[in-house]
């Protein structure tokens, strides 16, 4: 269950700019603010998958944040910044209703190239 006390962490989330290369076609520039919402982090632990990635210095999370119109945007070509310590995560899969009505979860991992 998810309480709005659980909410701890400031989540900074950012999507790419699209630019025109000159000739039409469109390049990706820099990371552009997209909003910032509070969210709880849990780090997945065990499984063999998860395992694997951490041998890879990867760090798989599920991020827990409210519902609203603006979080329903999310995509995973977007990423998240933790403001508490810097950490920036790739997001795996669309955000996804959670089982708290109110919420959204999604997968994301810290540790690779953005």
């Amino acid at each position: 269950m998810t309480a709005a006390g659980k909410l701890d962490r400031r989540l900074r989330f950012e999507a790419r700019q699209e630019i025109d290369n000159g000739h039409g076609s469109p390049v990706s520039g820099d990371w552009l603010l997209r909003f910032t919402v509070w969210g709880k982090r849990l780090f997945l632990r065990g499984g063999e998958t998860v395992l694997a990635a951490r041998l890879e210095s990867r760090q798989p999370a599920i991020l827990t944040i409210r519902d609203s119109k603006q979080a329903r945007e999310i995509t995973s070509d977007w990423r998240v910044v933790d403001t508490s310590d810097g950490r920036v995560y790739n997001i795996r899969e669309n955000p996804k209703l959670s089982d708290d009505r109110g919420f959204l979860e999604m997968l994301v991992e810290a540790g690779m190239a953005t």
